[in-house]
């Protein structure tokens, strides 16, 4: 064999090597966490790779999918749609969901995306076109509800598990709008004039009770007075029951205030011409207190 011979096989075996090598390199397949990747066998299914090192026949077995596990949001699009009542509402709705299983994922739909987008519209104008307007502004969490459960049973053979789906907005016409808005506005002046008329009405109470009790004070406040007036009077008349008043000591007392005129500035002093008949007089008259108590 000669030296050309010998290079020339070399080479070949070079690269040979170098094929088998970038074979192998390209056999080796790392996926990350939570990332799937669906292999097929010459047009055939062969198996799902999980996260990790995997192996793969060269030129034999090709990968022809490759997701995650992770949960992805759909924002659809507006859609149009007619309610029971004939108006016209824009509807803008989310979708929350999840690839279970990449095989049915790979192979149940050819647009599993698209497809739940679809369902998603259809669905959402078969329910709000059995609802009047007022419904749909009210009943959001049972529509999500509903909406829900129609594609979560229809994404099933999908391999797509939907958690939940959310009406972001829902768009009336701008007249009910307008009319929406006065209605709102009306109902706030309500509530204000409610609010106003209860603090006044509650202010007149106050003030109503406020007087009440003003005047009950000051009933009792005359009541006390009256008794204290009318125990005073009961207590004097007692004080001269209880004394002994003689002929003699109203006598003395005439004098007494006799003495005293005397002793004043006055220029002229009256003197009764009958002191007797002043004690006399004095007696009538503490009999007739006397007289008085009795009664």
């Amino acid at each position: 064999m000669g030296l050309a011979s010998i290079i020339t096989l070399a080479i070949v075996l070079s690269i040979l090597l170098i094929l088998v090598l970038i074979a192998i390199i390209k056999s080796i397949k790392i996926i990350p966490q939570s990332e799937f990747a669906v292999v097929e066998r010459l047009g055939k299914y062969q198996k799902t790779l999980g996260n990790g090192i995997n192996f793969l026949v060269p030129f034999v077995d090709k990968i022809v999918l490759k997701d995650n596990y992770k949960e992805k949001t759909l924002d659809f699009p507006e859609q149009d749609i007619i309610t029971k009542d004939n108006a016209g509402i824009r509807v803008d709705s989310v979708v929350y969901l999840q690839i279970t299983d990449p095989k049915l994922y790979a192979y149940g739909a050819e647009k599993p995306m698209k497809a739940i987008e679809n369902l998603s519209a259809t669905t959402l104008r078969n329910l709000l076109g059995e609802l009047e307007l007022d419904e749909t502004l009210t009943s959001r969490d049972t529509i999500n509800s509903k909406l829900t459960l129609v594609l979560d049973e229809a994404s099933d053979s999908w391999g797509i598990k939907v958690h939940r789906v959310e009406i972001k907005n829902i768009t009336p016409p701008k007249d009910i709008q307008n009319a929406m808005e006065k209605q709102m506005r009306a109902e706030r002046e309500k509530r204000a004039n409610i609010l106003e008329a209860e603090g006044l009405k509650a202010a007149e109470v106050l003030r109503a009770e406020a007087e009440k009790i003003s005047q009950v004070l000051k009933a009792e406040g005359q009541k006390e007075a009256e008794i204290l007036k009318a125990q005073g009077q009961a207590r004097s008349i007692e004080l001269l029951n209880s004394s002994k008043i003689s002929k003699d000591i109203l006598t003395f007392k005439s004098l007494e205030q006799l003495g005293k005129l005397g002793d004043g500035q006055a220029t002229k002093i009256i003197i009764p011409p009958n002191l007797a008949s002043v004690a006399s007089s004095m007696s009538v008259i503490s009999e007739l207190l006397k007289d008085e108590t009795i009664k």
